[in-house]
């Protein structure tokens, strides 16, 4: 294996669109999906300035702010933002498949990001990216490794494939089930009736203990792996004594308070025997709600018109306590609920396969792209 630098065996393709662009698709910055290799969003005949061309196999590195770690290869010929690098690969130089590898990776974000220039929206030049290095192999062993790292992504995104399917599942035997609000089996009630509505409190030092009896829960906690829907972790915690009435029992779904965006995006988990921040509502159901039924009920509805104020968009307990909520029989929510810990528990497996799949990759890109 020989030390190469980036720019000795890929170029800055320059090429624009003088002519007519309406035939082509275009792609911006936001169409590419941080830490995918493969690109799976672009407009078609969108109002827009773009003349950078790229072609089938260039890799799009989004140079405007690199730590969101935007790359992909770009499955056809079209128009892509100016904020976004053309990178292709020479030939003869370096394998064009294993091109996307060597850039979609940590090390080489990283790298970017240190060469990054600007305040509010810094940018990387291909004359720095150009300079990064690493270890490539022959052309007959690229190839294999390319075959390799294109099998292992393959069967990331067959799982991933699966785990969403395992989600919609969920969400059309939901509707299936009590998507009929007329249905003379149901009542109908509100969300203060049947739930015990919490906030959290600010965890101050006397509060906190090392003894890991219960979580205590941030947002920022709240970003979990894909199609991962409880939380039981964090890195403080709250005796039983200490958390009050602030504690929040398992079974409970809670969603932020600030920030109506973040509600719109469907964030909201189940969590085991745990302690909140203040930005943080928890919802329990009482006897006549089981938890996987409300968790279900609120990832179908969209929250955000229910935020208030225009500056921090805030919601309060009494913005959730009057909705309508059907009551359908215990037995049928028993029903969904074992369809739903089993669609759970399969995800759960997905991800730990998708764990092993990615340090399969990055065992292999260590030893052989050093």
């Amino acid at each position: 294996m020989a030390k190469v630098t980036l720019g000795e065996v890929a170029m800055e393709a320059r090429e624009t669109c003088k002519g007519d662009r309406s035939g082509f698709p275009t792609v911006g910055l936001e169409h590419i999906t941080p830490g995918e290799i493969r690109l799976s969003e672009y407009d078609v005949g969108s109002d827009n300035t773009f003349t950078k061309r790229f072609h089938e196999g260039d890799i799009l590195f989004g140079r405007r702010r690199a730590y969101l770690k935007k790359a992909a290869i770009a499955p056809f010929e079209g128009i892509c933002s100016g904020d976004i690098t053309v990178i292709r690969a020479i030939q003869d130089k370096m394998e064009p498949r294993l091109l996307p590898f060597v850039i979609q990776n940590d090390d080489f974000f990283d790298f970017a990001v240190g060469r990054s220039a600007g305040s509010l929206s810094p940018r990387v030049k291909w004359e720095h990216l150009k300079t990064y290095s690493f270890e490539l192999p022959e052309m007959d062993k690229q190839r294999e490794l390319a075959d390799v790292l294109w099998a292992i992504e393959d069967t990331r995104a067959a799982y991933q494939e699966l785990a969403v399917a395992m989600e919609e599942l969920v969400k059309s035997q939901f509707v299936e089930l009590f998507g009929d609000s007329k249905n003379p089996l149901f009542s109908v009630s509100t969300i203060g009736d049947e739930c015990i509505l919490k906030s959290g409190t600010t965890l101050s030092t006397d509060m906190e203990t090392d003894d890991g009896a219960i979580p205590y829960i941030k947002v920022s906690d709240m970003n979990l792996p894909q199609n991962s829907i409880y939380i039981n972790t964090s890195t403080r915690y709250v005796s039983r004594k200490n958390a009050g009435n602030t504690f929040l029992q398992k079974g409970s779904v809670i969603f932020p308070k600030r920030g109506a965006a973040i509600a719109t995006n469907k964030k909201r988990i189940l969590v085991h025997d745990t302690c909140c921040d203040l930005n943080i509502m928890g919802v329990l159901p009482k006897d006549n709600i089981r938890t996987t039924y409300l968790y279900s009920y609120f990832m179908s509805m969209d929250l955000g018109s229910l935020y208030n104020g225009s500056t921090v968009p805030q919601l309060n307990n009494k913005d959730i306590s009057p909705l309508k909520i059907s009551v359908p029989p215990m037995e049928l929510q028993i029903e969904f609920e074992r369809l739903f810990e089993q669609a759970d528990k399969s995800k759960l497996t997905i991800r730990e396969i998708l764990k092993k799949n990615a340090a399969m990759k990055l065992a292999i890109l260590r030893e052989y792209l050093k």
